[in-house]
């Protein structure tokens, strides 16, 4: 294990991953196979850097999603310094809820849904594991859809004779015989690269968030030196201008955007964070790849949003209809196929990861980190996302109510580390299935936990689901994690509090983050 762990660390009673750290006083309980595999366990080397982190973070912001969103505010009717305060506010929590979350993937090197088992139980931390692994595989596969979209239209501006294979009308199950082509082609590629291992990811990432920027600095600067700097307007309010006192709600409502579009690798960003040599790492790594890497992407967005206006006679805020306008066939498929490559870098990260070791969590032995992936390439698959992404009411009832449900985990994580094991784990703990270890808590659940996340869960789901039912009150929708964050950490704290099942004496050997 990496001595540069920014922890606090009692004497420790295992004889392997931790020993270097601390005095033995005990051997350590032999490691239960139900309970790990070599994906699993804590990890003896952690040497990511803080540009590794800030890779991660370019590669999750750098994406045709990433650039909708950010010029898409402007259609709420906010001025240009309002969208840009809501960006920064809205980055600013995003960066705070992920140093929180990194601190115990970091402090003791298991992935997500292991640190889980502190809080959950060694058999309830699939709760957490199962739910956040389906938002993966559903979001995988649109991401991956979306990707193979931005290829069809490149193919297309190469090979106008394919546009017969183009019509869903001729293909199977409503995707065109060019769009399986094109998702087919993207299935592959990101496999291949997460088949590799973290090691080739983290390759992936460390090149593929810059090469965006080099496309998306010289694309700006072709749009605008076509435009002239002096046709070029930041504002690109779509609606009517708010008054200060009516804009500072629809302000709000664009914070919680970004807050959500990013609230899917926040929860499991400890994942990534295990890697990480040091929390400061960590910490240096979310600074650049967050407040300040989100506000240099998101002015670029703006720039050459702002461009296509006096360019092509329009706003446009999808990049690869951009670079499709461009009359140079080099420019075209230089920019398209690099916002395809970010896309599948987000995709990576964010929906791929996820569920390798979600799904390897739930039967170790039997699925591996790489099986848990392709399970979620699979399933993604079987989804057919092409069909019901473009379905407003099947998303709401599918998307939406795993969603909101990402909010109560997060809280209820946090709660359990900071403020009731007051950042105390019993790291050897969480690979016993004894009925006398310290997660089994009741036949390996916490009935706390377990109530925390239906009380939390619940309201949470009613605001996404209520709202749109009864045609009232729809803004409430926006606040759908927060909701859920706050329910969550709230319940749980307070049923600690009345009932304690986490123990936090120090009667055992522990690490503290």
């Amino acid at each position: 294990m990496n001595s540069n762990r920014d922890s606090a660390v009692q004497p420790l009673t295992s004889t392997d991953d931790f020993a270097s750290q601390g005095t033995l006083t005990a051997p350590a309980p032999e490691r239960d196979p139900r309970l790990s595999n070599k994906d699993l366990v804590p990890l003896k080397d952690q040497h990511w850097g803080s540009y590794n982190i800030f890779a991660f973070w370019m590669s999750d912001v750098h994406s045709v999603g990433g650039y909708v969103t950010a010029g898409s505010l402007f259609a709420l009717g906010l001025a240009s310094w309002q969208v840009l305060v809501s960006l920064v506010v809205g980055i600013l929590i995003v960066q705070f809820f992920c140093n929180l979350v990194a601190k115990p993937s970091q402090a003791t090197g298991v992935p997500y849904p292991v640190i889980n088992r502190a809080i959950f139980g060694v058999k309830g931390a699939n709760i957490p594991a199962v739910i956040r692994g389906l938002i993966a595989i559903a979001w995988y596969g649109v991401q991956t859809y979306l990707a193979s979209q931005s290829l069809v239209i490149v193919m297309l501006k190469f090979w106008p004779s394919l546009a017969p294979l183009a019509v869903n009308g001729n293909g199977f199950l409503g995707l065109s015989p060019l769009g399986y082509i094109a998702y087919a082609i993207l299935w592959v590629a990101q496999g291949f690269v997460f088949w590799h291992g973290m090691e080739a990811i983290k390759r992936f990432v460390d090149w593929a968030g810059p090469a965006v920027y080099v496309v998306m600095i010289l694309l700006a600067i072709y749009l605008v030196s076509k435009a002239g700097w002096d046709h070029v307007s930041l504002n690109l309010s779509a609606g009517k201008p708010l008054d200060f006192g009516a804009s500072i709600p629809v302000m709000l409502s664009a914070i919680a955007l970004v807050v959500s579009y990013f609230s899917g690798p926040m929860l499991n960003f400890g994942d990534f964070s295990r890697y990480a040599k040091s929390f400061k790492a960590v910490k240096k790594g979310n600074l650049l790849g967050l407040p300040i890497n989100f506000l240099f992407f998101s002015l670029l967005t703006v720039i050459t949003a702002s461009a296509t206006v006096p360019v092509f006679g329009e706003l446009i805020t999808d990049p690869i209809e951009t670079v499709s306008r461009i009359d140079a066939p080099f420019a075209t498929i230089l920019g398209g196929l690099t916002f395809v490559i970010a896309t599948v870098g987000i995709n990576i990260v964010a929906n791929f990861i996820s569920p390798a070791f979600d799904f390897s969590h739930v039967n170790p032995q039997k699925i591996s980190w790489r099986t848990g992936g392709m399970i979620a390439a699979v399933g993604s698959v079987i989804l057919t996302p092409w069909n019901w992404y473009s379905n407003a009411t099947a998303i709401q009832y599918s998307l939406g109510i795993l969603g909101a449900l990402i909010g109560p985990l997060f809280g209820i994580l946090i709660a359990g580390y900071f403020v009731v094991s007051k950042q105390r784990v019993w790291v050897d703990e969480m690979y016993t299935m004894s009925t006398k270890g310290r997660y089994w808590f009741v036949n390996g659940f916490n009935p706390n936990a377990v109530a925390a996340t239906i009380l939390s869960g619940v309201p949470a789901i009613a605001s996404v689901l209520l709202p749109t039912i009864l045609g009232q009150a729809q803004w409430i929708s926006d606040y759908s994690w927060f909701i859920g964050c706050g329910l969550g950490f709230i319940a749980f704290a307070a049923l600690e509090r009345t009932r304690p099942q986490i123990k936090t004496t120090e009667t055992e050997t522990l690490t503290t983050a």
